[in-house]
């Protein structure tokens, strides 16, 4: 039976080891339990109306359906569903592919099971989180960019970012609310 005052999380990743370490990781924690892990997206999408997670974790390089196209399901059928990228890749193409498919937020799987549960928590507080070794990627690439998007604020906070601020420090120093 799962507890009532735990989010629920869904995991997505084709290398059992993994999936099993990350289901562990997740067990152990204190605001986080899953329910269900699976090797593919496919079979993760079918699940996902019956196990109603708030959050999935979800690999990029899956079996048949990439990570990429799993996510652009999930979020089309299950909008309030979170989905966070957990991969190897640090390839700019498949992270922008990633976010714009409505990825909550993509960390690498070098990351500590510390950082794994404290981008679950950042998820529930309505952040986004990226690892470090991303969010400079993203940086850089809008520096290469003259016609970015993002406002100079916006360039602000994602340099804080990649140099591993929290939230709350960047807040702080930017002097705007988290």
């Amino acid at each position: 039976m799962i507890p009532l005052n735990k989010n629920r999380v869904l995991i997505v990743d084709d290398d059992e080891i993994i999936r099993e370490s990350f289901v562990y990781i997740v067990n152990n924690s204190e605001k986080f339990t899953v329910v269900g892990a699976y090797n593919s997206a496919e079979e993760a999408i079918s699940e996902v109306g019956k196990k109603k997670p708030d959050i999935v974790l979800m690999d990029i390089k899956l079996p048949g359906m990439t990570g990429v196209e799993g996510t652009q399901r999930i979020k089309d059928q299950f909008p309030h569903v979170d989905v966070v990228i957990v991969s190897v890749h640090e390839d700019s193409d498949l992270v922008f592919n990633a976010l714009r498919a409505g990825a909550s937020g993509y960390i690498t799987k070098s990351s500590n099971y510390l950082e794994l549960i404290a981008a679950l928590e950042e998820i529930k507080k309505g952040g986004a989180p990226i690892s470090s070794k991303i969010a400079k990627m993203v940086v850089q690439s809008f520096h290469l960019n003259p016609h970015s998007p993002l406002t100079k604020r916006e360039k602000e906070v994602l340099i804080l970012i990649s140099e591993g601020k929290t939230y709350t420090q960047i807040s702080d120093q930017l002097f705007i609310s988290k």
